[in-house]
């Protein structure tokens, strides 16, 4: 079934497909689109209804399901903007309320709405007092993730579905909830398992300086956070603040689309995000150097991952999406060197093994040859094992960072005019129609 590309006399792209073969190609016409930024998109809306077929497209490789004015990413380029503004930009001068603010309203926001934002988000970080009973149904050594998805589902109980969220202030009440609460949600997680007691939040300091002094303060005493270390944890949360169509965002706009209470939807999103394969590589990465146990056994496992017939892979290293350096890892680099000189190696015998890895990636011709960086889940790995977070505890974060992507985009939907409920299609591979025979009848 090839295509071909044409322009229409109003000058609209279109594209042509032929279906079928000899005299029976029958030839449809579809209408193409073009975003501001990246490749022309074939509409296949109408194909279904005019020829009967429909596309196929495990994992949406090639397939857009929505339209967004939210992030643009270009893999091949090791391009990522939000709302026009480069990662790289918005890491080193602005920090993550700002970054909150540009992702939910489309603009950075002037010193006023900064901080009538930053006041706004600050006090809507207590949690009902009646939550803190849902963490203590769960087991002490229960994963953070599983704690939050339960948690996070259960907040529909609080603010319930009588809430109209087709009205704009409806959305951005949820949203701003959403936002200030998952940090504290986070913290308690670890706090549980931990089994000490709750801290809660301190409207006095920052948003990443709150997230770390619940975590690690104790009613003892206070917990001093560094600048640095708590500019490193604000720069964690900007970098993955949004990834564009990813499939926990996705999962988040598929729940969204039925038009489910949204923190029934950030729950979903949450644990499409505790995967391996997306949200947990960072924790997969401290298991990796665990595994390696030594720097002295760097070479046996590097021989390893260049081997086609061996199954072990080193994780955090090349990305599915950039195909050239991850731009967040440039900056996430720069950021774990800081940590590192700040609060020293200590007795951590993961970090040493950690940076020869990264010395060899950048030097070594077979990585940089096939362009396997050290991405922004190694960094990010290696800089919350400095912290003193632990490995079980690194997907949580992640979840504090991208749950204000989660809600720009669920809110972007919402607004949607055309806004339908999600339903792929399938290749049904299966039996055909067959009769019903009684079980006596049954071979």
């Amino acid at each position: 079934m090839p295509t071909k590309k044409s322009t229409t006399s109003s000058g609209k792209l279109t594209a042509t497909l032929r279906i079928g073969h000899g005299d029976s190609v029958k030839e449809i016409e579809l209408p193409m689109q073009s975003g501001t930024m990246g490749p022309d998109v074939i509409d296949v809306r109408q194909l279904y209804g005019k020829a009967n077929v429909f596309t196929y497209d495990p994992a949406f490789m090639a397939t857009a399901s929505c339209e967004s004015r939210i992030t643009y990413i270009d893999g091949e380029k090791g391009v990522l903007l939000h709302r026009g503004y480069s990662i790289a930009e918005l890491a080193k001068n602005g920090d993550f309320l700002e970054v909150c603010y540009l992702l939910i309203n489309g603009e950075l926001p002037n010193a006023e709405q900064k901080k009538k934002f930053v006041h706004d988000i600050t006090h809507h970080t207590m949690l009902h007092d009646q939550v803190q009973y849902f963490f203590r149904g769960f087991r002490r050594d229960a994963h953070p993730m599983a704690v939050m998805v339960g948690v996070v589902g259960a907040l529909s109980a609080f603010y319930h579905d009588e809430t109209d969220y087709n009205e704009p202030h409806a959305r951005m009440v949820a949203t701003y909830r959403m936002i200030a609460k998952m940090p504290t949600i986070a913290a308690w997680a670890y706090k549980y398992s931990m089994g000490q007691p709750f801290v809660y939040p301190q409207n006095r300091f920052g948003f990443a300086e709150n997230f770390m002094q619940m975590m690690f303060a104790t009613p003892c005493e206070e917990y001093q956070v560094s600048p640095v270390v708590a500019r490193a944890m604000d720069q964690i949360l900007i970098l993955h603040a949004d990834h564009e169509q990813n499939a926990s965002t996705s999962t988040v706009r598929l729940a969204g689309s039925s038009g489910a209470n949204p923190f029934a939807c950030i729950a979903a999103g949450i644990a499409t995000l505790w995967g391996p394969a997306h949200g947990g590589a960072n924790e997969a990465v401290i298991r990796m150097l665990k595994r390696i146990g030594s720097k002295d056994r760097i070479g046996e496992f590097i021989t390893r991952a260049k081997d086609p017939n061996d199954t072990f892979r080193l994780m955090g290293f090349g990305h599915r999406v950039y195909k050239n350096f991850d731009p967040r890892a440039t900056i996430m680099r720069k950021s774990a060197h800081d940590v590192l000189n700040e609060m020293g190696m200590g007795d951590n015998p993961l970090l040493p093994i950690a940076m020869e890895l990264e010395r060899i990636a950048l030097e070594d011709d077979y990585f940089v040859q096939r362009k396997l960086y050290p991405n922004v889940d190694f960094y990010s790995g290696i800089i919350l094992q400095a912290m003193g977070i632990p490995s079980r505890l690194f997907t949580a974060v992640f979840a504090v960072a991208r749950t204000v992507g989660w809600m720009a985009q669920w809110n972007e939907m919402m607004d949607d005019p055309g806004r339908k409920i999600g339903r792929p299609r399938q290749i049904y591979t299966g039996h055909t129609q067959r009769a019903y025979v009684p079980v006596k009848r049954r071979a």
